[in-house]
């Protein structure tokens, strides 16, 4: 049990697993001491992160508010099961969304009709998607979001786009021959080969791994089709329900032009500009400054319902 401060709840945290496609996904179900069937977030993280990398960060905040939530990371990552290892698929990802839905409707220990969804950054971008496929939540928050797969390769430039296309070639050509995938780095320094090579991009990464923790910045190349072609930020308009939107307005990984364009199309959208860069959402003053503001978002629109 951990204690915040006399004036929030303390919480437990358990360690879960639910079903998804053939295997499952590894969670933590946080739970406010003292609240009978609070209302719950899930949530999910961004391109090949873990929830280790933060998620308990946000978690803890929610839950000291009296507000449960399942943080959990995506099959084939971290340790969650499903082999290969590190295969990243948009549509396994939204079925593990899905699949973290229905656990927590299912779950007694909390009121899953008082739900809502948290994603930052990839995830960000799967929270609208999910958003706008599931009308009965309450809410949703999208953190830094990915929100078009055009844009956010633009921002990794022509020459950085050329540098991954052989590795793809390659994984493409052990996809069919059964052989085991040819992986990318997620993120690296500027001028290699990467998902991501912003000069914020490595260091921000591994400045989000505990300290213990060994970290695998790679993914199989062969996603990279899917990742030009998802453009989340086109389903904004038809999220039916409250959702924020942090922005970063110095983001090197999600040009912040393109999302407030796609975001404000959400019919009761609320966008909310940061100066802090892509990776500091996560840590410091501008993680404070976030959780607070989405700490009374979520109490807002999850523990104001109790009362209807």
């Amino acid at each position: 049990m951990n204690q915040m401060s006399p004036l929030t709840y303390p919480f437990t945290r358990q360690d879960v697993r639910f079903d998804s496609g053939e295997t499952y996904c590894s969670a933590w179900l946080y739970l406010p001491v003292g609240v009978e069937k609070p209302p719950i977030v899930v949530l999910g993280h961004g391109l090949g992160a873990v929830r280790e990398m933060r998620l308990d960060a946000f978690s803890e905040r929610f839950a000291a508010a009296g507000i449960a939530t399942l943080a959990f990371t995506y099959r084939y990552f971290g340790d969650s099961g499903g082999r290969p290892r590190q295969l990243m698929s948009v549509k396994r990802q939204l079925a593990d969304w899905d699949a973290a839905l229905d656990f927590v409707r299912g779950c007694a220990e909390v009121d899953g009709r008082r739900a809502a969804v948290w994603g930052s950054s990839f995830g960000g971008g799967h929270a609208i998607t999910v958003a706008s496929r599931h009308p009965e939540l309450l809410a949703a928050i999208s953190q830094c979001p990915f929100t078009d797969g055009l844009a956010s390769t633009a921002a990794l430039g022509v020459k950085g786009s050329l540098q991954v296309m052989p590795v793809l070639l390659r994984d493409f050509a052990a996809w069919l021959l059964g052989r085991p995938p040819v992986m990318v780095p997620i993120a690296a320094v500027p001028g290699q080969p990467a998902l991501m090579n912003a000069h914020d991009a490595l260091p921000g990464y591994l400045a989000l791994v505990p300290k213990g923790m060994v970290f695998v910045n790679h993914v199989a190349a062969r996603v990279l089709p899917e990742i030009m072609a998802y453009r989340p930020g086109r389903s904004a308009s038809r999220v039916k329900m409250p959702i924020l939107f942090c922005v970063s307005t110095t983001d090197t990984v999600t040009p912040p032009e393109q999302t407030i364009a796609l975001v404000r199309k959400a019919p009761h959208g609320e966008t909310r500009l940061y100066a802090a860069g892509h990776f500091e959402f996560y840590m410091g003053d501008a993680f404070e400054e976030l959780v607070k503001d989405q700490t009374q978002f979520l109490t807002k629109h999850l523990l104001g319902s109790s009362a209807n």
